[in-house]
């Protein structure tokens, strides 16, 4: 049920618990952590500004949003002291179709190990199909901008106009030192001992990068961290201008770029709309979700029109 790149249908799951963890991408990973958990963090915001949630009042909306789409789903049940919340939880047994049948649930507000009956005492808000979370994608993209972003620190300090100054003993570094200080410190005027000039007469200094121009690579590396942010849109459903395009596209090609705008969202959205009509129907409660911008709906709404429309010319 499950190859060699841990994808397929999650018969077992543990394996699943694994996936959201530890699998990532393979990529080229960049040593600067901290600057990849801020793009994480970035990311992972755009991911949730996606959909609006319609959550009961008492509820509180960071800890569900974050449970459900860092794990990839979330555990909604009934309780005497709290009424019906929504807790992370793990997964336990199977059916004949190898879906879960219970959830495990601990927090130490509840008493014991809870593990309630699936769709009979909980349901499961769940993001994807394959029971994953959007981490995997989050940290692909984040590590990309992260490398991005230091070739952009590492390209600007580089670009700068220094000197490389050859002096003959310690006390010639210092005055070197002093007379470069003084220069960058803005002073109009700068006084050198003559002895620090070359026995010719020549100045005893020079630019170690004279070509700036040539070198200097952040426009390109912006730009390239923008394609980056616009890549990641496209993938999670966020509507984008799509800068790496010719000025002038056909129908055919703005069509393909909103199937690919919206596709993944769609089948996110279609995966939470179902399991909050089981959360509705088992609890009453009211929970819901849809697209947060209208021009995603737009998009969506235009792309099942042009389809409807080609599927009737091919017939």
């Amino acid at each position: 049920m499950i190859n060699d790149y841990g994808l397929g249908i999650p018969v077992y799951y543990d394996h699943i618990n694994v996936q959201n963890s530890i699998i990532q991408p393979s990529t080229v990973h960049v040593k600067n952590t901290g600057l990849t958990y801020y793009f994480q963090r970035y990311l992972l915001q755009r991911i949730i500004s996606v959909y609006k949630w319609k959550l009961p009042p008492e509820w509180a909306e960071n800890y569900f949003e974050y449970v459900l789409y860092c794990w990839g789903y979330i555990a909604v049940f009934e309780t005497d002291k709290f009424g019906v919340i929504p807790q992370a939880c793990g997964l336990s047994g199977y059916d004949v179709m190898y879906q879960p049948t219970n959830a495990i649930i601990t927090n130490p507000l509840l008493t014991g190990i809870l593990q309630p009956r699936i769709n009979k005492e909980c349901t499961i808000i769940r993001l994807q199909p394959d029971w994953g979370g959007v981490m995997d994608i989050v940290n692909f993209f984040a590590e990309l901008m992260a490398l991005c972003a230091e070739g952009v620190a590492v390209n600007l300090l580089n670009s700068k106009l220094s000197y490389v100054f050859f002096a003959e003993n310690k006390a010639s570094a210092e005055s070197f030192k002093k007379l470069f200080d003084n220069i960058a410190s803005g002073e109009p005027a700068a006084v050198i001992d003559k002895d620090l000039r070359n026995e010719d007469g020549s100045l005893n200094w020079e630019m170690f990068n004279q070509d700036l121009k040539s070198t200097y690579l952040v426009p390109d590396m912006l730009s390239d961290m923008r394609k980056i942010v616009e890549m990641f849109d496209t993938k999670i459903g966020i509507p984008n201008a799509n800068t790496d395009k010719r000025e002038r596209l056909n129908t055919d090609e703005v069509n393909s770029n909103n199937v690919d705008t919206v596709s993944l969202a769609d089948l996110w959205l279609t995966e939470l709309k179902k399991c909050c009509k089981k959360t509705r129907d088992l609890f009453g409660i009211d929970i819901d979700v849809d697209y947060r911008f209208n021009e995603v709906k737009d998009i969506v709404t235009d792309t099942n029109d042009n389809n409807v429309i080609q599927m009737k010319e091919v017939s």
